[in-house]
């Protein structure tokens, strides 16, 4: 078969690889028709993250059709549309046997390959996943916006595991494609202001787009004042920061009001510095939110009646062949270009 290789940082190739082969009777084999780029992948590209270690076949938001299954796979058939969890976990350890997949102690990722484990991925014509993180496609969602279910279930996760109070006022740090996505599912789901906040004029009009009340330069001088004044005075209830990084980390603190929460999904950076007195005089809650834990259902419904339209995020559509040029393109992080979904 044909994949996208990252031989070596920063160097791809479109080369033939051996077609995997089923590993246990519970796997099955997926035609891939769509594989979305991740920010992971390529913030991982040049080694920084240290989880894409050359070669490795990256991909993880993908989606495909069943050429073959298992002899004990039970709820799936050949030709049967389908996307998959980016988690590999193991259903046996104590968390997962809690329903808390995502913190598996034997947690792998597709297209990562680390310290612990090196598990090719999605951007290829054939992937082998276990039948337990797979999920039927409904038949008005298709290949490209299915490649998206994995995102959009990362920021359903995160607004499930923060608390959702009638009324709550919530801002969203950060816009880019998970924040986006999040603004989304909280207009599915929250009945309170929903603010959004990016430096990017261009990201701040996308999240109004995507049905923010207000957005706001975090940098701008006047625009905590604004908040407040539209928050009684006290700041939101909920914040959710979707960069990773000191600066947004801090903006998400101080949008908050005193004994509210901050959920953290961006994960840029390693460490940051947090304002620790701040944390604890003013009684802020924080939440780490990590991958998607039973969400999936939730996102392709969302999809499927209209709750959220991944399309409207999608920067562009490619073949798998060109994927070297879309990384290098996404790297260099080219004006307007969010999200592209690469086709074998």
């Amino acid at each position: 078969m044909k994949a996208l290789v990252l031989e070596d940082y920063r160097r791809f190739s479109y080369q033939e690889v051996p077609t995997p082969a089923l590993r246990t009777p519970r796997d099955v084999l997926i035609r891939v028709h769509a594989c979305a780029i991740c920010g992971s992948d390529v913030h991982g590209m040049d080694g920084s993250t240290g989880r894409r270690r050359p070669p490795i076949i990256m991909g993880h938001e993908a989606a495909g059709i069943i050429v073959e299954a298992g002899s004990e796979v039970k709820n799936f058939r050949v030709n049967d549309r389908v996307t998959f969890d980016s988690t590999e976990y193991c259903g046996e350890c104590w968390h997962c046997r809690r329903g808390e997949v995502n913190l598996c102690d034997d947690r792998r990722v597709l297209g990562v390959s680390c310290a612990e484990y090196r598990r090719d991925g999605a951007f290829a014509e054939y992937v082998v996943v276990p039948e337990r993180i797979l999920y039927r496609l409904p038949d008005t969602i298709d290949f490209v916006s299915a490649a998206l279910t994995e995102p959009l279930g990362v920021a359903a996760h995160a607004a499930a595991i923060t608390p959702n109070g009638l009324g709550e006022d919530v801002a969203v740090v950060g816009t880019g494609l998970i924040g986006l996505l999040l603004v989304q599912v909280l207009k599915a789901s929250r009945s309170g202001l929903i603010l959004a906040l990016d430096t990017d004029p261009a990201r701040r009009n996308s999240a109004l787009a995507a049905g923010a009340d207000a957005a706001f330069d975090p940098l701008d001088a006047g625009s905590m004042e604004a908040i407040k004044a539209l928050t009684h005075g006290r700041g939101v209830d909920r914040a959710f920061e979707a960069v990773g990084a000191t600066s947004p980390v801090s903006t998400a603190l101080a949008v908050v009001r005193k004994g509210g929460s901050v959920t953290l999904i961006g994960n840029a950076s390693p460490s940051i510095e947090l304002p620790l007195q701040q944390v604890v005089t003013r009684q802020l809650t924080l939440y780490g939110s990590c991958a998607i834990s039973g969400e999936y259902p939730l996102a392709l419904e969302l999809m499927a009646r209209g709750k959220v339209d991944v399309k409207a995020l999608l920067s562009a559509t490619a073949p798998l062949s060109d994927g070297a040029a879309w990384f290098e393109r996404l790297y260099a992080r080219e004006p307007g270009l969010l999200k592209v979904v690469l086709q074998p």
